[in-house]
Formats: structure tokens, C-alpha cells, sequence
């Protein structure tokens, strides 16, 4: 059985929505398996896509290295990816949600994704911030 962290103290969610190049196999492989294409530093990836299996790796910004940590709770093939995410800056080492949803779009994808259970506003305003930025760094490189 996976248990998935318990969000109803930490209400805080971001929500966005964007229309992607690429069609929902391509980004559903670059949630599963290409995070180092797009995301992650290069050859800090250790991820297997199944339900409940760890993964980690690392982005690097500003000349700093920033963990990521985290377990996957849902996979539907080319639709959905569902998995906590933990970082120490972040999220503050707590388990937050990240659920990516993927609709085909003409030749591309519509992308919702939803990053739930943030300590604190400041953590989910930073968090934001960033998701366009990281989703426009996935369409340009996946497209």
C-alpha cells in the first residue's frame, strides 16, 4: 500500500497549466527518464519509474548544489506522474506533492501540474516562481 504524505495541515498549493510542443509520450519519458535532459545536473539521476521506488538527484544553481529527494505514488503511462519532492531549501526537508497531468493538445500536450503541501507561503511563492521557468527549460528541450 503507498502512503502518501498527509497534506491536510499544509494546504499550500501551486497550480499552473501550460500548452507544451511535445506530445505526452515525450514529456511523460522526461518526467520518468530524462530528468538529466532537462531538469536534473547530468549524471546525478539515480530514478526507476514505479510506483513507490526513490529517486534523487541534484540541480545546481548559482554555483550551489540543491538535493532533491523524493518517491513515486502514481505512474499512468504518457497521462500522469504523481510524486513527493523534498528538498532541504525548497521545501524545507518537508514531503510536499508534485502530480503532473498530460492531455493531448493537436500535436503537443496541455501539462497541468500541481506542487501541494508547502510548509510555509514563502516556500510555496518560491516554487511559483520557478515551475514556468522549469516547464519553458522542458518544452524547449523536449519539443
Amino acid at each position: 500500500m503507498i502512503l502518501a504524505p498527509d497534506l491536510d495541515s499544509r494546504a499550500t498549493r501551486v497550480t499552473l497549466e501550460r500548452a507544451m510542443s511535445a506530445p505526452p509520450q515525450a514529456l511523460y519519458r522526461a518526467w520518468t527518464q530524462g530528468f538529466d535532459r532537462w531538469f536534473a545536473a547530468p549524471g546525478t539521476v539515480l530514478m526507476s519509474a514505479r510506483v513507490d521506488a526513490p529517486f534523487f538527484f541534484e540541480t545546481r544553481f548559482q554555483g550551489e548544489r540543491h538535493a532533491h529527494y523524493g518517491r513515486f505514488l502514481a505512474l499512468e503511462p504518457d497521462r500522469l506522474v504523481q510524486m513527493t519532492w523534498v528538498t532541504a531549501a525548497g521545501t524545507r526537508g518537508v514531503e510536499t506533492v508534485v502530480t503532473v497531468q498530460l492531455s493531448p493538445h493537436g500535436s503537443g500536450t496541455t501539462l497541468k501540474l500541481e506542487h501541494a503541501g508547502f510548509p510555509d507561503e514563502e516556500s510555496r511563492r518560491r516554487h511559483d516562481a520557478a515551475w514556468p521557468q522549469v516547464l519553458q527549460q522542458l518544452d524547449e528541450v523536449v519539443s
